[in-house]
């Protein structure tokens, strides 16, 4: 991973560039922000950018030893962590290949995909544990193979449990001379303050459009109206915007069963609620959990359209057309009702909702809600 392939982040990467240069390199990085912002390919860039022997001013060769050995996150001085499911592995080690292969395949993976990856039956939570801990600490006990940095990238580093953070926190607090940790983490408030304190907080700013779009076209959405929506909905997150592009067919059945919802429940018509009902139980889990966000993006549209006199709106045509007369069906009585619903029952699909009765419920709290503004 070269910084060039690096969607986005321009300041930070000058930053990282300028350190590495200049030989002032912090020996504990934390990169704040959704890994769909890019935190994972920005730390391998800069990793190859510091292990490259024949690196430019502006980025690695991508073609010595070095540089191959990281692309293929094959360098025995680059250790990765990452949270488990306890019963299945207790160390990162052990479902190395399963991440290896999710996190190439799409390196803005987040948490629920690798759930998704590594435990799809059963969809345990995964944590980074003190046996993770203490495999961290015997790989960096052992001298660099190549005389240089030993570096432990440690993705969502806001899953470990309080007894790996305080293993750690000795050796990230004093580190061998050349010993490099770079945290990856999306919850500030989940990381131990004594961890805070001995790290160099790096935040990643959510992706522009400019950053997006090529992405959008690489996955073949082309149409300007439907990117300008995807956009929109992906709130700079890269994860995101991959997920709706490969779900972009269904971007105008997302929009005519959100119509649909909000239509019947407004007439209060009870069948054609449960008739939507059934609809959506029919659908697969991902294509459920799709409208849920779409669900959430027109409401906020809707807002921006009642209180900034639509000017922070994006929408397609078809989307403003709608919003013209519901918007004003969204207001300070209810957006927060709406807001808790979706996301809720995101919440739930992800864990194994009965869909039949979770859209049911949908329905007749729309029903209350719309009827509240």
């Amino acid at each position: 991973m070269q910084f060039k392939d690096v969607l986005g982040q321009k300041a930070l990467k000058n930053l990282l560039i300028r350190e590495v240069q200049e030989d002032r390199i912090s020996h504990a990085k934390l990169f704040l922000g959704k890994l769909g912002y890019g935190g994972f390919p920005m730390a391998m860039a800069f990793v190859q950018y510091l292990f490259c022997t024949n690196r430019t001013a502006e980025d690695s060769c991508g073609v010595c030893p070095s540089c191959q050995k990281i692309s293929q996150m094959q360098h025995p001085d680059l250790h990765f962590a990452f949270p488990t499911v306890q019963a299945l592995a207790q160390k990162s080690d052990l479902q190395f290949s399963e991440f290896k292969t999710m996190i190439s395949e799409q390196p803005f993976s987040n948490l629920n995909d690798w759930i998704q990856h590594s435990d799809p039956k059963s969809g345990r939570r995964p944590i980074i544990s003190v046996h993770q801990s203490q495999d961290i600490l015997q790989k960096l006990s052992l001298k660099s193979f190549e005389g240089g940095y030993k570096v432990s990238i440690i993705w969502k580093a806001d899953e470990m449990n309080e007894q790996c953070a305080n293993k750690l926190l000795k050796i990230i607090e004093e580190p061998a001379p050349k010993t490099l940790f770079i945290l990856l983490v999306e919850e500030l408030e989940s990381i131990m303050p004594t961890i805070l304190s001995r790290t160099q907080i790096q935040h990643l700013k959510p992706l522009n459009d400019i950053d997006l779009t090529p992405l959008l076209v690489q996955n073949g959405i082309t149409d300007g109206e439907l990117q300008k929506s995807i956009l929109a909905r992906s709130e700079g997150d890269a994860n995101v915007a991959k997920d709706l592009c490969l779900g972009g067919v269904r971007n105008n059945q997302n929009r005519s069963d959100f119509i649909q919802l909000m239509r019947s429940c407004y007439k209060k018509d009870v069948l054609p609620m449960m008739d939507w009902a059934e609809k959506m139980s029919s659908y697969g889990k991902e294509e459920q959990k799709n409208f849920m966000f779409y669900a959430l993006y027109m409401i906020r549209q809707s807002l921006m359209k009642n209180y900034t006199n639509e000017q922070l709106m994006k929408t397609s045509h078809e989307e403003a057309d709608f919003l013209k007369n519901f918007a004003r069906f969204i207001t300070n009585n209810n957006v927060m009702d709406f807001t808790d619903l979706f996301s809720k029952s995101h919440y739930y699909l992800e864990r194994n909702a009965h869909a039949r009765l979770l859209f049911t419920n949908i329905s007749f709290e729309v029903m209350r809600y719309i009827h509240r503004a």
